[in-house]
């Protein structure tokens, strides 16, 4: 990949917007871009915590395994967003698994050298510092929903934090593209695969929602927020 398209991407990254052309050229020479297909490990549980990640294009899910050698989803990044953020915080190795759910372009930056730019960018170091603390409620939350709500209300949070983060408002509807699979939705939610079929099934009869592979259709969100409020 050449020069002028890694700092292209870097460029289109909102997190740079602010910097000028000349904190632009540092931040490519200590940068990398690298591509990792579908399915492949970017980094696993245990590995030392020497880099932070930017996702250009693509997915990437990140998760624990349990000792009984279950997986659990803690989060799906999409593309924008930062993972292997908390290497910032002088974590020493991974605690999670980061594994790429499509082909992925991802800019690397060593947390040394990013540590040291951001220090110089102030305004970077804050939307960082922001990002940390989002990120770290949205694992408590998530954690709350697995240990509080049955499986419906799960499913339903779930739904509707997909909704939040990725869905489009089009008239009463909201659209999100792409959607999930099935297998996915239940380890983020701790059901199994026939759970969580059952649940989605029951919702689209209801005409709460509607999906196919490739995107998810909420008709009536005031009916899934009910549902979440029972359930809470």
């Amino acid at each position: 990949m050449s020069e002028k398209t890694k700092l292209w991407y870097l460029e289109n990254f909102n997190m740079f917007s602010e910097l000028n052309d000349s904190n632009m050229e540092i931040l490519n020479n200590i940068s990398r871009m690298r591509t990792v297909t579908k399915s492949q490990p970017i980094y696993f549980a245990h590995d030392p915590s020497t880099s932070i990640f930017f996702l250009k294009k693509g997915r990437v899910k990140l998760t624990r395994t349990s000792p009984d050698g279950k997986e659990m989803i803690l989060a799906l990044i999409n593309a924008g967003e930062v993972f292997g953020e908390m290497s910032i915080l002088e974590e020493q190795d991974r605690t999670d698994f980061a594994i790429a759910l499509d082909d992925c372009l991802i800019c690397a930056i060593s947390k040394d050298d990013f540590k040291s730019f951001i220090e110089k960018n102030p305004a970077i170091n804050n939307k960082i510092t922001r990002l940390i603390g989002l990120r770290l409620r949205k694992y408590s939350k998530h954690i709350e929903d697995l240990v509080f709500k049955d499986a419906t209300g799960r499913v339903v949070s779930f739904i509707l934090t997909l909704a939040n983060e990725q869905g489009k408002k089009i008239g009463d509807e909201i659209f999100v593209k792409p959607f999930l699979t099935h297998k996915d939705i239940a380890e983020l939610t701790a059901c199994s695969r026939q759970t969580v079929n059952f649940i989605l099934t029951d919702l689209r009869q209801k005409n709460i929602i509607n999906f196919d592979r490739k995107k998810l259709i909420i008709n009536k969100e005031d009916e899934l927020r009910k549902l979440a409020g029972v359930l809470k």
